[in-house]
């Protein structure tokens, strides 16, 4: 074992604000089938500032090493990896260990394995000098994409996933994204790349800086003053009749409410935000509307290639969206404006990181 250290962004406790940067022992040589890697990059997800704040709905392990987004070069590898080498430019999934038996695992679908486990919560993540991954999680990085680029490759794909793969957005329909956070704006570039004629996005008045974002971005419609207004926007375009399309990835379960309201009969409904509240409201719209309502959860290894593609091609910018990158001691600022709404995205880079 390693007696060297490194620094890393910790959660020591689980209480409000009980995570600061420490030295910490810096991980030993890989398992067989896993690699070393110096990260490169690491992006700030809200699940992190929902730890920070301890409003979590997910166990966490403590002490545990924040980042599940993350990017960077592999260090040492394995005696049983074969697919990577010292040096290699690479970014990681996020499912730090499954189960590899169950019939999710063995049909590829392991982002429903019922023992995964991610990186930053349940094992150590990426906010560190040095991570251990397992070489299933690893992808090549085309040359082309940059560190801090690289490092939203992650929630890309959660909203990949929600919006191309679960979601059947043709040319020419028109999307309502509610919730202007990090995976509704990327949810939202992507409906455009998808085809969408019309994409509107909604969310709340203390959502003007982001809502700023969603405008830069090419957003069709911006509504921030509530469900009444929403119906009023939706209602002028196309026949009236509702959205061909709402993606929820908002953080209130009212949030369905408000997308059974506006979605057209016959419509889509994706949930991809999380909202452990009661629903309180009843589901016949539903029913009556012949509405799809589809969850969409993490992703798998053939949309990461995809992703992968779009980032490389510059047709997918995440960047777009990052208000701060920043070295790990100003970790504190990231995720304190990310709680306020003052910037969408963080990235976090180590200090030893080069330009990537």
């Amino acid at each position: 074992m390693s007696t060297q250290t490194m620094a890393a962004i910790v959660q020591y406790a689980l209480e409000k604000y009980s995570v600061e940067l420490r030295e910490v022992p810096r991980p030993g040589d890989p398992d067989d089938d896993e690699v070393l890697l110096a990260t490169g990059a690491v992006g700030v997800c809200g699940s992190e500032i929902h730890q920070f704040h301890n409003t979590q709905s997910w166990p966490v392990n403590i002490p545990v090493i924040l980042g599940h987004e993350f990017t960077g070069v592999v260090s040492a590898v394995g005696k049983r990896v074969r697919a990577f080498h010292e040096g290699d430019r690479v970014v990681s999934e996020t499912a730090a260990y499954i189960c590899g038996e169950c019939a999710y695992c063995r049909s590829g679908q392991y982002n429903l394995c019922p023992r995964r486990r991610g990186f930053g919560h349940a094992l150590n993540g990426a906010m560190a000098d040095f991570v251990r991954v397992p070489a299933r999680c690893l992808h090549r990085l085309p040359d082309s994409v940059p560190f801090e680029k690289a490092a939203l490759t992650e929630p890309c794909c959660v909203a990949y996933n929600a919006t191309c793969v679960h979601t059947a957005v043709h040319p020419g329909d028109s999307v309502l994204v509610l919730g202007p956070g990090p995976i509704g704006l990327l949810c939202m570039e992507l409906a455009k790349i998808s085809g969408a004629s019309w994409v509107g996005v909604a969310g709340l008045k203390q959502d003007a800086l982001r809502m700023k974002v969603a405008q830069s971005l090419g957003v069709d419609r911006i509504i921030t003053d509530g469900e009444e207004a929403i119906l009023e926007a939706v209602r002028s375009v196309g026949d009236g009749l509702g959205v061909n399309v709402v993606i929820d990835a908002a953080g209130a379960s009212a949030a369905l409410r408000t997308a059974m309201a506006v979605v057209r009969p016959g419509g889509q409904i994706t949930k991809v935000g999380w909202g452990p509240q009661p629903l309180n409201f009843s589901l016949d719209p539903l029913v009556q509307k012949a509405i799809r309502l589809q969850g969409s959860f993490s992703h798998n290894y053939p949309m990461w290639e995809r992703v992968l593609a779009l980032l490389a091609s510059g047709k997918l910018d995440p960047l777009r969206i990052v208000g701060r990158v920043e070295g790990y001691p100003n970790w504190r600022i990231c995720f304190d404006e990310m709680a306020s709404g003052e910037i969408v995205k963080a990235v976090l880079k180590p200090a030893s990181a080069g330009r990537g």
